[in-house]
C-alpha cells in the first residue's frame, strides 16, 4: 500500500489539535494582556502588539487546518486507491481460479489421444504474471473478463 491510512489519520488529528492549541494560546495571550493593570500609551501599544501577534498565531492555526484538510483529502484518495487495488486483485484472482478450474476439467474429462485446447482467454488468464500484492499495477491489469 502506498500510504498507511492509520498514520495519515493520526497526522490529520495532530494537525487539527495543534491548530486548536495555537488558536487557544492566541486567545490566552490576548486575555492576559488585557488583564494587565498597566495603563497608558505604552500599555496600549503592548496590547496592540499582542493582538497583532495573536492574529499571526491564528493565521498559523488556520494553516494547520488547511494542511489537515489537504492531508485528509489525500487520506481519502489513498483509501479509494487501495480499495480499487483490492477489488482488482480479488477479481483477477477469481478469474484466474475459474480458468484454472475449466482447464483442469478439460484435462480430466479428455478422452485418451484427444488434444485438449483451452480457450485463448483461459490461456491468457493462466499465463498472467500478477503484480505484488497491493501494488498499483493491479489497476492497469487488462485480462479477459475484466
Amino acid at each position: 500500500m502506498y500510504g498507511d491510512t492509520a498514520v495519515i489519520r493520526r497526522r490529520v488529528d495532530q494537525l487539527r489539535e495543534q491548530g486548536a492549541e495555537v488558536r487557544s494560546m492566541a486567545d490566552l495571550l490576548v486575555g492576559r494582556a488585557e488583564q494587565v493593570g498597566w495603563q497608558g500609551r505604552a500599555a496600549e501599544a503592548m496590547r496592540e502588539r499582542v493582538r497583532d501577534r495573536a492574529a499571526q498565531l491564528r493565521e498559523a492555526a488556520g494553516r494547520h487546518d488547511t494542511a489537515a484538510d489537504a492531508l485528509e483529502r489525500h487520506l481519502h484518495a489513498v483509501t479509494s486507491t487501495g480499495d480499487a487495488i483490492d477489488r482488482a486483485e480479488r477479481r483477477v484472482t477469481a478469474l484466474v481460479a475459474e480458468a484454472r478450474g475449466r482447464v483442469e476439467r478439460l484435462e480430466r474429462d479428455a478422452v485418451d489421444g484427444v488434444e485438449v485446447r483451452p480457450t485463448d482467454d483461459d490461456r491468457l488468464l493462466l499465463a498472467f504474471d500478477a503484480p505484488p500484492r497491493g501494488h498499483r499495477d493491479w489497476l492497469a491489469v487488462e485480462l479477459p473478463g475484466l
